[in-house]
């Protein structure tokens, strides 16, 4: 009956000395930095004069484009015009639809550039 074969092993390297570590001294910690805040495009902030279309939804007040934005899905979510299947998708009741040029449903990133139209 043949024997089996043991694998070879690899001989290990003795080495004389172990390797002499050098003592560097640490640089003292700095401070941890500060975060900087980012600053805010105040072109972003102006606020805008919507027109008679949208003011019915928003408010005939000017708003800053990011307030606008956040009453107009208030006003979505609030009548429960987000599409039930499609999220992406909103569908017009009355008001929206003289917002949307008479689109019956849009998609969400269409919306903004449709809204653009009515601020002034």
């Amino acid at each position: 009956m043949p024997t089996k074969k043991k694998p070879a092993q690899k001989p290990v390297k003795k080495s004389a000395k172990a390797p002499v570590k050098k003592v560097v001294a640490k640089p003292a910690k700095k401070a941890p930095a500060k975060k900087v805040k980012r600053k805010l495009n105040p072109a972003l902030m102006k606020p805008i004069q919507p027109d008679a279309v949208l003011a019915v939804i928003v408010g005939s007040k000017p708003l800053p484009r990011s307030q606008m934005t956040k009453k107009l899905w208030d006003y979505i979510k609030k009548n429960n015009l987000q599409d039930a299947k499609k999220r992406t998708q909103i569908n017009a009741d009355d008001a929206l639809k003289a917002v949307f040029g008479g689109k019956k449903q849009v998609s969400m990133f269409e919306m903004t550039k449709l809204v653009s139209k009515h601020v002034k």
